[in-house]
């Protein structure tokens, strides 16, 4: 086909934000895409992960992946379906996943080491399952969870912003290993998810109980894997109730990134010493070359009707900004994925 007849619309960073990222840090580009060469193809986008680390990408400085430039296109995981090939790897017709970014095409090398492309199969799992349990967030949970926090039987874990993409899939990783699992997030309605429908032992309610109350009621015997996706005080309070040897993993602090004032830190740091206990950070990408062992696991579960994945769902890439401010201001319930065309 020839692609220069396809229009591609896309989201460029216009500016770093300060605090919530505004309509106006992007620029709205609509462009014809480029024909291809050798070795490259063409995807379609159909849906998009908006994930909170999409925040710490828009910021100027050292991190674990490059910031995303001003002028470039905004970084984002997505699923679509390959519309135009010259490749080997890839057939028109084949689904697939990768960094897409904030775009309806992408165009380029089929290799390409920052795209990393791979197959999907959509009659295992939905498309956005794809980009939730079966995706990024699923992974990051799975292995963050199993490498890092490294739950035994018998134990008690505790994941906050638990009725998020990565929340979700600790809790439930966390109960097939055997744990008591306790999780905290906001509102009766995600709580009741988290129990009912997750199977969580418990949760607390953060937006209308204090956490402390909550984990001496639930976690009568300490805490013994804290998976923190929030950071700020609820980090702080959990650190009072930790057990020796226990095990912080350090996903995310969504509470702390459109702070226009200083990163607040532990301020109970010292439980670390005198419960001997670890505290690790995690970055998925670590784990890329296993992600099929996470897929596989997660996969089976879902075929056993032992594991769930639930997607919220915003239609539009002209909604992609607001969208975006979904996931800071708690209204989000699941995995947020925007959808941009149908397939």
């Amino acid at each position: 086909m020839t692609t220069t007849a396809l229009m591609n619309q896309q989201f460029r960073l216009a500016a770093r934000p300060v605090g919530m990222p505004k309509r106006s840090d992007w620029e709205e580009i609509t462009e014809a895409v480029r024909e291809i060469g050798d070795g490259e193809i063409v995807v379609k986008v159909l849906y998009l992960s908006l994930d909170p680390a999409m925040r710490g990408w828009m910021n100027e400085g050292k991190s674990y992946i490059r910031p995303v430039a001003i002028g470039e296109t905004m970084r984002a995981a997505g699923v679509g379906v390959v519309v135009a090939s010259q490749s080997d790897k890839f057939a028109v017709g084949d689904t697939v996943s990768g960094a897409t970014g904030v775009q309806q095409y992408w165009a380029g090398a089929a290799d390409d080491k920052h795209a990393n492309f791979y197959k999907i199969f959509p009659a295992m799992a939905p498309l956005t399952t794809w980009l939730n349990t079966l995706g990024m967030p699923g992974m990051t949970g799975y292995f963050g969870l199993i490498e890092s926090g490294q739950p035994k039987a018998g134990e008690t874990v505790v994941v906050s912003g638990a009725a998020g993409a990565v929340g979700m899939t600790v809790g439930q990783v966390a109960k097939q290993l055997g744990c008591r699992v306790v999780g905290i997030a906001g509102g009766k309605e995600k709580c009741d998810f988290v129990v009912n429908e997750l199977g969580f032992d418990a949760c607390i309610d953060y937006k209308n109980s204090a956490v402390k109350d909550g984990l001496k009621e639930h976690c009568p015997n300490g805490v013994d894997v804290y998976f923190d996706n929030v950071g700020g005080d609820i980090l702080d309070t959990v650190l009072t109730r930790i057990n020796l040897r226990a095990r912080i993993v350090i996903c995310g602090a969504i509470s702390q990134y459109n702070n226009t004032t200083p990163v607040k830190g532990p301020a109970n740091y010292l439980s670390l010493l005198v419960n001997r206990a670890r505290m690790e950070g995690i970055v998925v990408f670590d784990y890329a070359d296993r992600y099929h062992q996470g897929v596989a696991a997660m996969a089976k579960w879902m075929q056993e009707g032992t594991f769930k994945s639930r997607e919220d769902v915003v239609d539009g890439l002209d909604n992609f900004p607001e969208a975006l401010l979904m996931l800071f201001e708690g209204k989000n319930f699941g995995k947020l994925v925007l959808k941009v065309a149908d397939a």
